[in-house]
């Protein structure tokens, strides 16, 4: 194994660029890469799981036709600022079809829920 010697840099010299080492000698990339996984491990150990936030189905398929109403309200304002040109292409009738989804029948389905809780 090299030793390390460290000389006084002089002007000119082939001066190597970086850190100088911490200990006796430079750290070869497996020992660096092991310090580094070390410290990815210490600190995904110190990190606290958030618990999963369960909720049950009717409450996700009310969550789901709230945003179906938001999103189909967004629409109607996105079509209402279009300019007159573009109402006409590609755009303006996707648009137009999203607007025209009746989601009244969605909003009146109450989902079973389920085990004889009915």
């Amino acid at each position: 194994m090299t030793q390390y010697e460290p000389t006084p840099p002089t002007p000119g010299d082939g001066q190597r660029r970086g850190r100088k080492p911490r200990g006796e000698r430079a750290l070869t990339g497996a020992e660096r890469q092991a310090r580094y996984r070390q410290r990815q491990a210490k600190d995904r150990a110190a990190a606290v799981p958030r618990p999963i936030r369960r909720s049950n189905r009717p409450q996700r398929w009310r969550a789901a036709v709230a945003e179906l109403l938001a999103l189909q309200t967004e629409y109607v304002a996105w079509l209402d600022a279009l300019p007159e040109g573009l109402r006409n292409g590609a755009t303006g009738e996707a648009l137009q079809t999203i607007i025209d989804l009746d989601l009244d029948e969605l909003i009146a389905i109450e989902p079973p829920r389920g085990f004889g809780r009915d």
